[in-house]
């Protein structure tokens, strides 16, 4: 049997869009099998830099689908970007026609208040959106503090911490509840969510690195989109100097679910300086890359050698680290399905491992916990709940 056509999404972006808010929805729809559109409204610019100093490249200009039909459209938050989206007249078109048309619609942490709610497409709905922007919504809507809320064919949710759960709920709307579990799974979400995170640690030692800290991310095609924004992103809120180094020949990278990402710098001009953290994305291409990169290899090897720190999450511990022997005489966790791959495996059950220097985690579900508990480690407990509650990940 012939399997349907694939649903056409539609999740604009403009500067100052909160990234994670964006590539979470884009990367779980995909996942579902949904024709996604990343468009920029941005007039002539593809590549749009996101709020944290996240730069993303476009599929497309807004411009260009204007005329295009979509199952859904799904607006991203962050400050700035959300009045940018709310002051593209093209794209207020786009989201009244289509909503008209009885159409799915959905918008999180920002975008429902300044957005859709003052284009008047959330009166007579329940609606929530980011906490600090409730009194922005318009008094004909029934506000709601729920993590994701549906009315009709209105979607909205609150913050980054709830864009996992939002990104699910949509699949879910558009494919149904068995895709949607499906698609949930291999995420390794959290069983319950809003609720205190922990980690699971080993060998204590102090991270303190100072007030800020320089942490190397590399990135290469088939990096793991979510897990690589999740964790530059939560680490520049926390005020470290996150350095975004390309493995490949050009800073803009394909990852895992073809959202594109836009590195700092090339890896050559990476290895210049010194690190007090290297963090490695999962994602099976990306770590594969990791892997063979002789160069990255070598600089980690000279991380761990002056016992300094270093940590990766989902296929890399697995695929860059374990063969190098960079987990030798250490606990981790990895991506479950490759649990069967790391030589100690006693304590890879738990979400995030920290083993003195090293810090391991699961995959894109834990990628928020495996952030905040490095932010903990290296700024301490309040910081990273203070963080959390501001994502509204708690």
């Amino acid at each position: 049997m012939a399997s349907p056509p694939a649903k056409k999404v539609l999740v604009p972006i403009a500067s100052g869009t909160e990234p994670m808010e964006a590539v979470i929805t884009v990367d779980v729809l995909r996942r579902a099998g949904a024709d996604v559109s990343v468009a920029s409204v941005d007039p002539g610019s593809a590549q749009v830099g996101g709020a944290w100093g996240v730069k993303l490249a476009a599929d497309a200009l807004l411009d260009d689908l204007a005329d295009a039909e979509f199952d859904l459209i799904s607006l991203p938050g962050g400050m700035p970007g959300s009045s940018n989206l709310r002051d593209c007249k093209l794209l207020e078109n786009m989201v009244k026609k289509h909503a008209g048309k009885g159409k799915l619609y959905a918008a999180i942490c920002a975008a429902p208040a300044v957005a859709l709610g003052s284009w008047g497409l959330l009166n007579g709905l329940k609606a929530t959106c980011y906490p600090s922007f409730m009194d922005k919504l318009p008094s004909e809507v029934n506000t709601v503090e729920s993590r994701v809320q549906i009315d009709g064919n209105c979607v909205t949710s609150r913050g980054p911490g709830t864009a996992m759960e939002y990104s699910v709920v949509l699949v879910e709307q558009l494919y149904g509840k068995e895709k949607a579990d499906e698609v949930a799974g291999p995420m390794v979400m959290r069983p319950q969510h809003g609720v205190e995170f922990s980690l699971k640690e080993l060998n204590s030692t102090s991270w303190n690195v100072g007030e800020t800290p320089q942490i190397l991310v590399p990135i290469a095609n088939g990096t793991e989109e979510m897990e690589a924004t999740m964790i530059i992103d939560i680490l520049r809120r926390a005020k470290a100097n996150v350095v975004v180094a390309s493995l490949e020949e050009t800073l803009e990278i394909v990852a895992s679910r073809k959202v594109k990402m836009v590195a700092d710098v090339l890896l050559d001009d990476a290895l210049k300086q010194q690190y007090d953290l290297i963090l490695l994305p999962g994602g099976l291409g990306g770590a594969q890359a990791y892997a063979k990169s002789d160069k990255l290899i070598g600089l980690i090897k000279k991380q761990a050698e002056a016992n300094k720190l270093y940590g990766a999450i989902c296929a890399s511990p697995a695929i860059a680290l374990e063969p190098h022997g960079l987990l030798k005489g250490k606990k981790a966790t990895s991506f479950p399905g490759m649990w069967n791959k790391l030589s100690d495996q006693s304590e890879c059950k738990n979400r995030v491992v920290v083993d003195g220097n090293l810090i391991t985690s699961q995959g894109p579900g834990t990628s928020m916990e495996f952030s905040l508990a490095i932010v903990e480690k290296l700024f301490g407990r309040e910081r990273a709940v203070e963080l959390a509650k501001t994502m509204v990940f708690m």
